[in-house]
């Protein structure tokens, strides 16, 4: 019997859940069984606000830790907590279909966000989320929380907030049934976090060419094409994961479209861009693959996706940006 194959996974239910989604996808391609390994990352166990601790890398490092050190034979992230930057020795071997990007409100009455009486208590940890409501509902009082889903979903129900913020993708990965109500936030005038929604799978360099190849098969072009677009103006901003920021790009009809905006933490301003372009110009040229490998007429798709986010990026910074984004970032 074959060995079965490690999958490092945080702790938390929805760690385990799009792990667990991600396993089921790689033992359908190998036949082999797919493990998993419980890590705890500081994220876990640090329940200090993540504007405290530093969003960047909190729940990535422990578990790259793990990887180097042989504990684990792949990792499955949520691509918005991971640092632009990819340690030595590691790589994102695939990114698969990306779930719904955007935001939700979840309230007990149905009331919109920027209908909330003021005084109403929203609660979310996120700077990008704080600013977006204080953009939108500036008489509520926004309280800085921590926890899983369901805490804050109970927290709403029991009426000590009277609303919060997660994240669409996921609810739909836990599979969550919610019995209050809930308001999506479309992405053009609430854009979220850059790879929110989409997963990273990673693996060492050196890995078995085989698993390589195995991994390979759950990518999803269009996905890694637009987080490409989005990291690169996180990126390019030098702003960190808990930046008050935002970037969404999406493919569609031969065109890729990245809409971002930058927030001041009142959310009072805001610098945005909505950029659109063909994917056969000098910027997106595709090759079909979606992986990092040279076209064969010399384009290199992931490399023209780069260049086009830290365009968006100077652009931004070029309007004035910079006295907007924090320079604090994690290495």
């Amino acid at each position: 019997m074959s060995t079965p194959i490690r999958l490092g996974t945080r702790r938390s239910a929805l760690a385990q859940a799009q792990s667990g989604h991600v396993a089921a996808a790689l033992e359908k391609v190998t036949g082999r069984a797919v493990e998993l390994v419980p890590i705890t990352s500081e994220g876990d166990t640090n329940r200090a606000s993540l504007s405290q601790i530093g969003g960047l890398g909190v729940f990535a490092t422990r578990l790259r830790e793990a990887l180097l050190a042989g504990e684990c034979d792949f990792l499955v992230h949520s691509l918005k907590d991971l640092p632009t930057a990819v340690p030595d020795g590691l790589t994102i071997a695939a990114t698969p279909v990306r779930e719904d990007a955007r935001d939700v409100v979840i309230t007990r009455d149905g009331i919109p966000l920027h209908e909330l009486p003021a005084g109403s208590r929203v609660g979310t940890g996120s700077p990008r989320r704080i600013a977006q409501v204080r953009r939108r509902a500036p008489r509520v009082e926004v309280v800085d929380i921590r926890g899983n889903v369901d805490s804050r979903l109970q927290r709403v129900a029991s009426g000590e907030l009277d609303a919060v913020i997660l994240a669409a993708a996921g609810l739909s990965r836990l599979g969550a049934e919610i019995r209050l109500h809930r308001e999506d936030l479309g992405l053009a005038e609430w854009p979220t976090a850059p790879g929110q929604g989409a997963l990273a799978i990673e693996t060492t360099t050196d890995a078995d060419p085989e698993l390589l190849a195995a991994l390979r098969a759950l990518e999803d072009p269009d996905t890694r094409l637009a987080i490409t677009v989005e990291r690169a103006v996180l990126a390019g901003l030098d702003a960190g994961c808990q930046a008050p920021m935002a970037a969404h790009a999406s493919v569609v009809d031969g065109q890729v479209r990245v809409r971002t905006v930058v927030y001041a933490p009142d959310g009072v301003q805001r610098i945005g861009l909505d950029v659109t372009e063909p994917l056969n110009t000098g910027y997106i040229q595709r090759n079909g693959s979606g992986n990092d490998a040279d076209a064969a007429d010399g384009a290199d798709p992931m490399a023209a996706a780069r260049d086009l986010g830290f365009t968006v990026a100077r652009r931004l910074l070029d309007q004035g940006a910079a006295e907007l984004v924090s320079r604090e970032h994690s290495s």
